[in-house]
């Protein structure tokens, strides 16, 4: 076979090419730390590394997330936490203004005093992230969720809705509240019925929050969920005697005698700080049909003939509306047994108002600590899943250096000897003989 003088340079200068460029990889995968640097080097590796690192993308995104959740979580905590200490605050005030030795001039200080938790309760209702979303507006961040539209009047204009942060791929957190759920919808009385005396009586009656008994009684169907306890007071005889009444003002009828109303006196002989039973007491009670609406109150004092106190079911009032009436309560008490009656009353109703509102609140904040609590757990199996991805990463495309290295010191040589013989073959020529 006869080799071409051509030939035989065209080889020599494609070997050492073909030496240059494997010791020219070599040397990039040494410089880089990776094996695959190409599709081509590992064509099931570089695909399983691209799946491996969009994954590690998106954890990424998940953990950048619960940053941002954590961030809104904790200024809702913090809003959450004012409100608590503000509520506790007013309840101390609320306390304070029941000393019947206090003037109407030191009253009115009390109700100044309230004036200023009541603009403190309008800034922490619409406290905003550092974004300037609000955090109480559901959805609507970019609305201002609380604004008076008269004095002791305000409106919700956010939504019932909540802002979601992606946490984890099945996972989603709250960042926002319904400001409605938080402020607004607080049930008044002891969360069941409402207590109230009538702003006429003159009377040092007052009355308490009162219980149930018996919740099934209570929510039975037939049952009005409407009363008037009914005073009048005998004055011929001595001592006076004070009774009592109690009428289902739905369907107009006295339960004790199931008789229309009447003037007194009554059935029932009244007993100050005893316990008042909404359910048949025969005797004295003459109704030949027995009632039993599973609520007991109490009234203490001394009523005065013709004065009436109610009991409703249980609504909603938010706390700006029992703050304010608080404040004009306060600012409206006067000298006398009667005024100061009306002012423990009312000082009764708004604290029963306070401790639901206090109740809520508590229930939102322990939301918003389970949250928080929640975003610290995804973030721990975020980082510990970002440790798998790098690890499986590493072993995808990663370099071994002692194997890089002694494939390096081989392909040094050989393009060496490559070179080498290449000189020596381009030598050999017929001329070299004469």
């Amino acid at each position: 076979m006869r080799v071409s003088t051509n030939t035989v340079y065209e080889q020599g200068v494609f070997n050492i090419l073909q030496g240059q460029s494997r010791l020219l990889k070599t040397q990039d995968q040494i410089s880089t730390g990776r094996r695959v640097l190409t599709p081509a080097d590992d064509p099931v590796a570089a695909s399983r590394a691209l799946e491996v690192s969009q994954s590690q993308a998106v954890n990424a995104q998940y953990m950048r997330n619960a940053d941002s959740a954590e961030s809104a979580i904790a200024l809702q905590e913090e809003a959450l936490t004012r409100y608590t200490r503000l509520l506790q605050d007013v309840k101390t005030l609320a306390v304070n203004a029941g000393n019947g030795a206090l003037s109407s001039r030191e009253l009115k200080n009390i109700a100044s005093e309230l004036r200023g938790r009541y603009d403190e309760l309008m800034g922490i209702a619409n406290t905003t992230d550092s974004n300037g979303l609000y955090l109480f507006s559901g959805y609507q961040g970019s609305t201002k969720p609380f604004m008076e539209t008269s004095p002791g009047q305000v409106a919700y204009y956010g939504d019932e809705g909540k802002r979601l942060i992606q946490i984890g791929p099945s996972r989603d957190v709250p960042v926002s509240f319904s400001g409605a759920d938080v402020f607004q919808r607080v049930r008044d009385g002891n969360g069941t019925f409402v207590t109230a005396a009538s702003a006429t009586n003159v009377g040092t009656g007052v009355i308490t929050a009162g219980s149930v008994r018996d919740r099934a009684a209570w929510d039975a169907l037939g049952n009005p969920k409407n009363f008037e306890i009914r005073f009048a007071v005998d004055s011929s005889t001595v001592p006076a005697t004070t009774t009592y009444d109690i009428v289902d003002t739905v369907n107009n009828v006295s339960l004790t005698t199931g008789l229309a109303p009447a003037a007194g006196p009554y059935p029932r002989t009244y007993t100050s700080g005893a316990a008042i039973p909404v359910s048949t007491q025969a005797p004295p009670d003459t109704n030949p049909v027995p009632f039993d609406y599973g609520i007991d109150f109490a009234i203490s004092g001394a009523p005065a003939d013709g004065d009436t106190f109610a009991v409703t079911p249980s609504g909603t009032k938010d706390i700006f509306a029992t703050l304010d009436e608080l404040i004009t309560t306060l600012e409206t008490a006067g000298p006398g047994a009667t005024l100061n009656t009306r002012l423990t009353n009312a000082l009764n109703t708004a604290q029963n108002s306070l401790d639901n509102a206090l109740d809520v609140n508590l229930t939102v904040l322990a939301a918003v600590g389970a949250y928080a609590k929640e975003v610290d757990i995804n973030r721990s199996a975020a980082e510990d899943l970002d440790l798998q991805f790098a690890t499986q990463l590493s072993g995808l495309r990663d370099l071994d250096y002692a194997d890089a290295i002694t494939r390096l010191t081989y392909q040094q040589v050989s393009l060496e000897a490559a070179q080498k013989s290449f000189l020596r073959i381009q030598e050999l020529s017929l001329f070299a003989l004469l």
